[in-house]
């Protein structure tokens, strides 16, 4: 009895740990951006997400393990042609990511080897329609219309390419001598066309300088010349002006007694100093019957005063 309730109690714990690993084996936990694929009976059943999955013990299996997150994969290097028939070398990186968990196991054997194939062949293909000045030139838009053909071929595994970028060109050596010779060459002839544009520009501001110069040089002889003849101009005024009021005062004393008295010596004086003058310079003098008296003289140039200030007075 007792033997037959151990065998009993064996049984159990068997059948309750081979019920627990089916619990267990029937639980799924499928981690962050992680698809897993599940066949039954080796047929696509479903397709478990991220989070807490359940499956039937023996009956599912998981197929696939696919990753959503972005890949980087490495393009081998190789060979390509340019259209102007230029071999060259070229490498690069293609960046891509699953968007169709289901296309990308049952529609490709591996999805990586064929993207990676389809990059190069690709790559090849757009290089052959650029020529070798612009693959230097145009690289952004060359990985552009890389990424375009490739998403459209890779379009039924369900693989997006987000970008490709190529690591390096390499052209032929011959190729290379000749473009650092003509990178040599422009180097040249834009240090020449500095240089005299350098002399140029120094050429001109010299001659603005001596054009400045003479321009102000020119500027002070006229400010000059305008300076003196103001003040001459000025010197003019100012003589005049004393000239005119010292005649005022005169013509004011003038008519005076005084001031009549004072002229009439004053020409007096004169005609006695012109007589002298007259005897000095001829040795014959002819004068009127008591010319030499003084007294007549002044009487003779008063007789003129007077009949000069009757005729201003009528």
């Amino acid at each position: 009895m007792e033997l037959l309730l151990e065998t009993l109690l064996s049984l159990e714990v068997i059948l309750l740990i081979l019920v627990l690993l089916l619990i267990k084996s029937s639980i799924k936990f499928v981690p962050q951006n992680q698809a897993w694929l599940v066949e039954r009976f080796g047929k696509y059943q479903s397709t478990k997400e991220a989070g807490l999955n359940f499956i039937i013990p023996f009956i599912d299996r998981i197929a696939a393990e696919r990753s959503l997150k972005e890949q980087a994969v490495d393009v081998p290097s190789q060979s390509a042609i340019t259209k102007d028939n230029i071999s060259l070398v070229v490498d690069g990186v293609l960046y891509f990511r699953v968007l169709d968990p289901y296309k990308a196991t049952y529609g490709v054997d591996d999805y990586v080897f064929a993207v990676t194939q389809l990059a190069q062949t690709t790559m090849r293909s757009e290089l052959g329609k650029m020529e070798l000045d612009k693959t230097f030139e145009e690289r952004d838009l060359l990985n552009a219309n890389i990424v375009s053909s490739i998403n459209q071929a890779s379009e039924p595994w369900g693989i997006q390419v987000l970008r490709y970028e190529i690591k390096d060109i390499v052209p032929p050596n011959s190729v290379m001598e000749a473009m650092e010779a003509q990178m040599k060459a422009e180097r040249v002839k834009r240090a020449q066309i500095l240089e005299s544009e350098g002399d140029r520009q120094a050429a001109i501001n010299v001659a603005e300088g001596k054009k400045q110069a003479q321009v102000l040089a020119a500027e002070a002889d006229k400010t000059e010349q305008i300076l003196q003849a103001h003040g001459e101009a000025e010197a003019i005024l100012a003589v005049a002006d004393a000239q005119a009021e010292a005649l005022r005062k005169v013509g004011e004393e003038a008519n005076t007694e005084q001031g009549q008295k004072a002229i009439q010596l004053d020409l007096a004086t004169k005609a006695i100093e012109a007589k002298q003058a007259i005897a000095k310079e001829s040795s014959v003098v002819l004068l009127p019957d008591g010319g030499t008296d003084a007294s007549a003289l002044v009487a003779s140039s008063m007789s003129i005063i007077n009949s000069l200030n009757s005729k201003q007075q009528a």
